[in-house]
């Protein structure tokens, strides 16, 4: 019986260990695969060997004499890829169609897409950033990220997105991270690391974790120095290798090295991590069994080359364990250093064989054994669809995180309590103030200084103050200056004030928070983030996100108040409710139509669905003088609206529960009653004015004399009627 016992444990350690170190280049018709490597392999020279190491980068906005000489690059070098950027959606595509046609083995074509193709593209979609992602309590909606940017890389002929980014950011003053990653928390970032790449992988994108073996607490950036992790290897382990393990479980197809000096894992002083054989060959290929494509950081950054000014940086690269060389300092060069050590047998025939097939497996995983045209054909609308906008919003209203909120101020339940609103920081602030007066008036506060300020909130019983820093980029500075914190201080020691931060949470490090009553983080600067940070400060949706960083002792590492919503309105994308945007959008050309035609001289139209306003628009003007615009805070006396106000959603929620249609008569609706020759109207003839009805009856007049002119006395009263009947 024990016998028995040690065979089925040693065969289930066998079969774990081949699950555990599996090839995540392999594809499932192996064989087939195995042929087309070996035959492309075979059938290169020492120099398109050599060429398939590197990966160099390309921006089209560079216009279409660089792009000459990329196209130069890619036929003398024998390129084995490329790493776009700067440019647009269509530049991309037809670029890459060209370069993929003049090159004897495909280009395995890459990008940096953290947060979407808009990361490097100006008419490409952006998702949040992943600080933002990080406040989630729902990491289905980061898969839904990582599938979105997986259909768009795809649709782009994009086979690698150099993401997820796996650090572990416990350190607020790092430079090069921040916002790019999830959190602090090794199974927070892990969890949804995890899903973003799964996301990614559902539709065939290969992803690369990046910086390893972990950037998260550097206060350097490799970009322009070398910096230095000083945790022990034990530290590491635990913590930074954490996500790479779980990663590397669920067929992680790349792993990106970063420039960093760690001496715990690496004896030799100032020898960058891209260029150790005992961080990538023992810990992360032995150790860590991991067998997919190992990538420089770019090998352009001063973290590696003022760091190895007396050898090639490309060749200890490669000795080290890595398989694609990126963005070469200097390209020639670098291919001739590489073809000398393989002549002197540095690097053997044996080891570049090795890389180069490993590229060649990632291709055919990649599917460039077909290398298909990319069809330019709508690229750029099918790469911003409803769906990324639907996303970006839900994501947006879910993180927003409240930290602080004494005496349950927020949401605000009393509208006729008067507020104001202070606008600090250095970017726009435009659809927060806007969307904060959709459900009260709130004023606007604008001083010359903190002086008379007081005096000018003396009336105010909720002061709100948003802190608004450039959305631009996650490096954007996003620390309050002494001003703004003087202001807080003092407003705050006098008014019930509530704090906005539209800045990554780690700005509220700089400042005290003691006498403000309620704090509020909403992470980035975006028309979708303050038009929601308003909403859950009115109770029109609740607060749901957690705080993915400790920023001090108040406020440590998931710290959330949730709230709950009031019955108020709340504003949102159409598609989020099943509404499609092009049957609304046909409510302009009716609108227009009928300013056109002098029906009306303006209109507002708003649509709402379960509580959520989904279409809010003006045209046109108040009179036919042309002269005052309508504007979305125009107020309309609703004495003539009464039909659409009330009975329209009456009839609409008979229409829903299938009782009554478009051919339904009165008399199917007032079965009741004796309607004599008006039993047959229409229902819906009636709603459009078609009915043959008389089309208004001044019942009023039967309560004035003819002749006096004056009310009667049987209707109205000059007295105050006590317990008036309800009629």
């Amino acid at each position: 019986m024990r016998s028995l016992t040690n065979i089925l444990l040693f065969f289930f350690l066998i079969v774990f260990n081949n699950i555990y170190s599996q090839n995540p280049l392999k594809t499932k018709d192996h064989l087939k695969q195995q042929f087309w490597v070996d035959s492309i392999y075979n059938s290169l020279s020492s120099d398109q060997k050599i060429g398939q190491l590197f990966t160099i980068w390309v921006a089209t906005k560079e216009g279409e004499a660089r792009m000459n000489e990329i196209a130069s690059l890619i036929e003398k070098n024998h390129l084995g890829g490329l790493i776009f950027s700067l440019g647009k959606i269509e530049d991309q595509a037809k670029y890459t169609n060209r370069f993929q046609s003049i090159s004897e083995v495909p280009l395995l074509i890459g990008m940096d897409a953290e947060w979407g193709i808009g990361m490097r593209l100006d008419d490409a979609f952006s998702f949040p950033y992943n600080m933002t992602l990080g406040a989630l309590n729902d990491d289905n909606l980061i898969y839904q990220v990582g599938k979105r940017i997986g259909i768009h890389a795809k649709r782009l002929g994009v086979h690698i997105n150099f993401s997820p980014v796996t650090d572990i950011n416990t350190n607020p003053n790092n430079p090069i991270i921040g916002s790019r990653s999830f959190g602090e928390d090794k199974y927070d970032v892990t969890n949804k690391s995890l899903s973003y790449l799964k996301g990614m992988q559902s539709e065939g994108i290969m992803g690369s974790a990046k910086h390893f073996p972990g950037h998260g607490d550097t206060s350097k950036d490799s970009h322009k120095t070398l910096p230095t992790i000083t945790f022990s290897a034990k530290r590491i382990n635990d913590v930074e290798l954490f996500p790479y393990r779980e990663l590397i479980k669920n067929n992680l197809s790349a792993v990106m090295v970063a420039h960093m000096e760690i001496p715990s894992l690496e004896k030799e002083p100032k020898k960058p991590s891209t260029l150790s054989k005992n961080i990538i060959t023992k810990l992360l290929k032995k150790k860590m069994k991991f067998k997919g494509l190992v990538i420089t950081d770019a090998m352009d950054m001063k973290g590696v080359v003022d760091f190895n000014k007396d050898q090639s940086a490309d060749v200890n690269a490669l000795l080290a364990g890595n398989d694609i060389l990126l963005m070469p300092n200097d390209l020639d060069e670098s291919t001739r250093n590489i073809k000398s050590a393989l002549k002197s047998g540095l690097i053997t025939e044996k080891r570049l064989e090795y890389s180069v097939k490993k590229i060649l497996m990632a291709k055919y995983k990649a599917g460039l054994h077909k290398n298909e045209k990319i069809n330019l054909n709508n690229i750029v609308d099918e790469m911003n669809q409803d769906e990324d906008r639907a996303l970006f919003e839900e994501i947006t209203e879910k993180s927003i995180t409240l930290i602080k909120n004494e005496d349950d101020i927020l949401p605000i339940k009393n509208l006729s309590s008067k507020i104001a609103y202070i606008k600090i920081g250095d970017a726009n602030h435009d659809e927060f103030y806007k969307t904060l007066n959709l459900y009260t008036k709130v004023d606007n506060i604008t001083y010359d200084s903190q002086r008379t300020l007081l005096n000018d909130l003396n009336p105010y019983e909720y002061v709100i103050i948003g802190f608004h820093k450039s959305n631009k980029d996650p490096f954007q500075p996003y620390k309050f200056n002494q001003e703004e914190k003087k202001l807080i201080s003092l407003v705050s020691q006098n008014k019930k004030v509530i704090l906005n931060v539209f800045a990554k949470p780690y700005a509220l490090m700089d400042i005290e928070t003691k006498d403000v009553s309620s704090v509020l983080v909403s992470y980035q600067n975006n028309e979708i983030a303050q038009n929601k940070s308003a909403q859950v400060i009115f109770g029109a949706i609740p607060a749901l996100g957690k705080l993915p960083v400790s920023v001090n002792k108040s406020f440590p590492l998931n710290k959330s108040i949730k709230t709950k919503k009031l019955n108020r309105l709340s504003y949102g994308l159409p598609s989020v409710n099943d509404f499609h945007l092009i049957e609304l959008n046909k409510i302009d050309s009716i609108v227009n139509y009928a300013i056109y035609n002098k029906m009306t001289p303006g209109a507002q139209v708003l649509v709402a669905k379960d509580g959520k306003v989904i279409f809010n628009k003006s045209y046109g003007f108040k009179t036919y003088k042309k002269d005052d615009p309508v504007k979305w805070n125009d107020l309309y006396d609703i004495a003539s609206l009464t039909k659409i106000l009330s009975t329209v959603p009456l009839l609409m929620v008979e229409y829903e529960n299938g009782d009554l249609n478009k051919n339904s008569t009165l008399s199917s609706i007032i079965s009741q009653t004796e309607l004599q020759n008006k039993s047959d109207l229409l229902v819906n003839e009636m709603l459009s004015h078609q009915s043959g009805l008389f089309p208004w009856i001044p019942f009023y007049k039967e309560t004035i004399d003819s002749i006096s002119k004056f009310p009667l006395s049987d209707f109205y009263s000059k007295k105050k009627t006590i317990n008036f009947p309800l009629l």
